[in-house]
């Protein structure tokens, strides 16, 4: 059976993990190694059980710790090459990946690592490069799509195909438009590379979701600029609003920025 946590969602550190009874997958490391050793422990998990590593973009809390738990668990890092040079150029990255743990993929191929089948995808955003990932295992389909100035056509194909799917809620348009952040930083998290508002995915999800999804997951939420409680209520209000009853239709959950989430089976 897949399962699913999370370890942390939002601008102090992203990391998802992606599990069977033989596989085990990470999916961003934007937290620190030893806070991640402390959370597979408190929550009985094996960090040695660990196979891989995807990564989804090349910013600072989605990859800090990408090279020290590559090279203590001899892991290999999965990512666009546009993204593992960006890696290799972050000062953020203190430990570079080893060049044997370097993988390459390209977006639309599809590729097979253990019980996993994984597709990466295009997510417009201000990286050098950024992708969500379909990943399948015995027809369960999850999808994470992440850090998304603007919903694609594409995007909306993969929620479309979704049984699972975590997805960006970074901020309230008013809260942004009214907060304390200067107006080049609000001009960035508002345009067509920035990040996803709670109203904007909402409408993707309720525009594209059919009754083949079970659970949704909001990720990345602004500490600043949002709130784990409106930004669910927004949702909620937004897929309501076509008809969709969250509890009836369909599950919804917010992922915290600093606290693990449950773990999750997807059946």
């Amino acid at each position: 059976m897949l399962k699913f946590i999370s370890f942390g969602s939002g601008s102090s550190g992203n990391c998802y993990y992606l599990f069977t009874e033989n596989n085990g997958i990470l999916i961003d490391t934007g937290i620190g190694i030893r806070t991640l050793k402390k959370y597979f422990k408190d929550r009985s998990l094996n960090i040695e059980d660990v196979n891989n590593i995807l990564i989804t973009h090349d910013h600072a809390d989605h990859i800090k710790s990408v090279g020290s738990i590559s090279y203590e668990y001899g892991l290999s890092v999965y990512a666009t090459h546009k993204v593992h040079t960006g890696i290799t150029r972050s000062y953020c990255v203190q430990r570079k990946i080893q060049d044997e743990h370097i993988k390459l993929i390209e977006k639309g191929a599809k590729f097979q690592l253990g019980d996993f089948s994984i597709t990466s995808f295009g997510v417009p955003h201000d990286s050098s490069d950024n992708v969500g990932y379909r990943i399948e295992v015995d027809n369960v389909v999850f999808c994470l799509m992440t850090d998304a100035g603007h919903v694609t056509e594409e995007m909306c194909q993969y929620i479309s195909d979704s049984n699972y799917l975590v997805i960006e809620a970074n901020h309230d348009i008013e809260m942004l438009k009214n907060g304390n952040y200067p107006q080049y930083l609000k001009d960035r998290i508002s345009g067509p590379d920035g990040h996803l508002c709670n109203t904007d995915c909402g409408t993707a999800i309720a525009e594209n979701m059919t009754e083949k999804l079970h659970h949704i997951w909001l990720c990345h939420l602004s500490e600043e600029n949002n709130h784990p409680e409106l930004a669910r209520k927004t949702v909620e209000s937004t897929l309501r609003s076509y008809g969709i009853i969250i509890g009836k239709d369909v599950e919804l959950d917010v992922l915290r920025r600093k606290i693990p989430s449950e773990i999750y089976e997807l059946k």
